[in-house]
């Protein structure tokens, strides 16, 4: 999946491409677009994109009506039974994953199988016979009709099932399984919207679009397109019900794509102009990056995590900022702008943190395991950064109240020593983003040169104070700022060291 989305450009018959092969691969267009709420709600992927993702999901979803359409029952036990004999007899994990391809197979048609006899005594119900004729008469009521059971079971492939079950055993004549297709296709819009609640304004108009090319191709095909397509599709299989279904739901689809596919700008105009901008406002959510749909892609999880790491350093990095401020210049209201971001910065290690057990129980590989390790590290270091920041805020409120001075030699060992740390930070967090050893090593060899500096100023405060050139209360609070800034370089030399323990494989 990382790879297909690397190589997804801009190019919106590229992304069609993608839509039908990762649909046809998963089957579930309804996965395919919660897939792509995610990746438009993290950033991954931008509208222009997903709207022809969307629209090679809703060919791909073809797939599973063409493949229950033939009569492949009589195989579906031989399928399940070698796909049961590879899974216990084999060790390999690859052997073991082509086993669950079959034995899902196999039990998708055995379940076929099922249904159609359970549907059987349907045919003796008289009600329920003229029901599904009436749909024939009024394509809207079978519209609703099959939007209701998409609804009700949220796949457009299980849906069908029921649906060629139907007709598999004369209970639905194919005028009226058309109206119920049509509304089959409405109704898988559903889990991606309900997947967008909470979402950001671009993941909300994923889903959108999704909806809108649907319902436009609904009413075009029950308006316009029907005629034509019932003739086509009685013409290539003038007997087979399922298979005149089938075809339908194909074409349908590839229709509507071929139509649609010039004006999917028109929609991404649509969907934003539905869904403004709005006033900004402040954000209840902290996180930027980091998103549940996420987790079935664990390569994508992963790096949105790392992006999200680098995203709190930063939150980190701000606070630090505003705490010397608040030092350098007796600021109040920078004080309590720390307090401030110390908690978001807090809120940050919570979300990640869960985000991150979450991710170590999925399916990731050793290399990613080892990064995830790391990163729980990384994020613990982070959140110190931030308490130090804080713990420096109250030491400026502290000389606040009191009025305290600095002479200005402390003045100058400050100076130095914050604008040593901050290098060794930033060079730390440009260490995560790009993945880079040498940023890392870099930044270790600023720590050393921290502690030269750190004990260079304590050598010159004592001085300072034997010769009474320093006020002894505003030199308790010079040494525990030192303290406090060389425990911030530490904590940075220690995320750096992170970075070369995951082999360069953290970066944002």
């Amino acid at each position: 999946m990382k790879k297909i989305i690397e190589l997804l450009t801009n190019n919106r018959f590229v992304a069609v491409l993608v839509g039908i092969f990762v649909t046809s691969v998963i089957q579930s267009s309804s996965a395919t677009t919660v897939m792509v709420v995610g990746f438009v709600n993290a950033g991954i992927m931008q509208l222009t994109q997903a709207i022809g993702v969307i629209m090679g999901a809703n060919i791909g979803t073809t797939i599973t009506a063409q493949l229950i359409s033939f009569n492949l029952g009589a195989y579906a036990p031989i399928a399940v039974g070698i796909g049961v004999a590879m899974l216990m007899l084999s060790n390999s994990e690859k052997t073991k994953n082509y086993a669950e391809v079959l034995i899902g197979f196999g039990i998708l048609f055995v379940g076929m199988d099922y249904m159609k006899e359970a549907l059987y005594p349907l045919r003796e119900i008289q009600a329920f016979s003229d029901m599904m004729v009436s749909f024939s008469h009024n394509p809207l009521l079978g519209i609703l009709m099959g939007f209701s059971l998409t609804l009700l079971v949220q796949s457009s492939s299980a849906s069908m099932g029921i649906l060629l079950a139907l007709a598999s055993q004369g209970m639905i004549p194919f005028e009226a399984a058309l109206p119920i297709l049509y509304g089959e296709n409405i109704g898988t819009c559903t889990t991606a919207l309900i997947s967008s609640i909470g979402a950001s304004k671009n993941a909300q108009r994923a889903a959108l679009m999704h909806l809108i090319f649907n319902i436009v191709g609904t009413v075009m095909f029950a308006l316009i397109l029907h005629i034509p397509i019932t003739r086509m599709v009685v013409a290539i299989d003038p007997i087979n019900i399922q298979r005149q279904i089938a075809n339908a739901h194909t074409i349908f689809n590839i229709t509507n794509v071929i139509i649609q596919f010039p004006f999917a700008g028109l929609i991404v105009k649509a969907v934003e102009r539905i869904i403004p901008e709005g006033e900004p406002i402040e954000e209840l959510k902290m996180t930027k990056y980091i998103d549940l749909r996420m987790l079935s892609t664990p390569s994508i999880a992963l790096k949105n995590t790392i992006k999200e790491c680098l995203h709190m350093g930063l939150v980190a990095k701000s606070s630090l900022e505003t705490s010397m401020d608040a030092i350098f210049y007796k600021s109040k209201d920078d004080v309590f702008k720390t307090f401030d971001i110390e908690k978001k910065i807090n809120q940050l290690e919570r979300d990640i943190m869960s985000y991150l057990i979450q991710l170590s129980n999925s399916k990731i590989s050793g290399e990613d395991r080892r990064i995830v390790d790391e990163l729980f590290n990384t994020i613990n270091d982070i959140e110190r950064v931030g308490d130090h920041a804080d713990n420096i805020a109250e030491l400026a409120m502290y000389v606040i109240e009191k009025d305290l001075e600095f002479s200005e030699e402390s003045k100058k060992d400050i100076q130095t020593m914050y604008g040593k740390v901050m290098s060794a930070y930033e060079l730390t967090l440009q260490s995560i983003k790009e993945g880079s050893f040498e940023l890392a090593n870099e930044a270790l060899k600023m720590e050393d040169q921290v502690d030269i500096i750190e004990k260079s100023c304590r050598s010159g405060h004592i001085y300072r104070l034997n010769n009474n050139t320093c006020n002894p209360e505003s030199g308790i609070i010079f040494l525990d700022l030192l303290s406090n800034l060389e425990r911030i370089s530490d904590h940075a030399s220690n995320i750096a060291r992170a970075v070369i323990d995951a082999k360069g494989s953290i970066s944002a």
